[in-house]
């Protein structure tokens, strides 16, 4: 839900035109500007390619609890470090499981998240998790 987040969070900024191309008699058009996330074709696209990312996280271990959770490792496009980093090639089979359970999250629950992208709702992870799911237990929501 992180990389959810991000690029809802990132399209909220940008407005786009949406309407009809039609000529009312009047000569004007019925268009107005939406935020980029209000858009079915982004919200669409963003579903489908979501989990391809996950191979951008790694599975790390809690040295204190023993605790195992994927943190994000890679840098995101637009950072400065973006260009040097894709030079690399990492290969894991760690984050198989991850992005095996990010696209059955993703086909279970893919009308409860666009909806709440939609809604324009923050913190994602939270309502999906307490509002529209029972994927999470109480102690961890951001990580899914």
């Amino acid at each position: 839900m992180e990389e959810v987040q991000y690029d809802v969070t990132k399209a909220r900024q940008t407005k786009i035109k949406v309407g009809s191309f039609r000529i009312n008699p009047d000569g004007t058009q019925a268009r107005k500007k939406i935020s980029l996330a209000q858009s079915e074709a982004f919200r669409t696209e963003l579903l489908e390619t979501v989990c391809e990312r996950m191979n951008d996280y790694r599975l790390e271990e809690d040295p204190v609890t023993k605790e195992k959770t994927f943190k994000r490792f890679a840098p995101r496009k637009g950072d400065k470090i973006y260009k040097e980093f894709k030079k690399f090639f990492f290969h894991s089979d760690a984050y198989r499981p991850l992005k095996f359970a990010c696209e059955t999250i993703i086909e279970e629950y893919e009308d409860e998240i666009f909806s709440l992208i939609a809604q324009e709702t923050h913190y994602l992870a939270d309502k999906l998790c307490n509002e529209n799911s029972d994927l999470c237990d109480t102690s961890n929501h951001t990580e899914l």
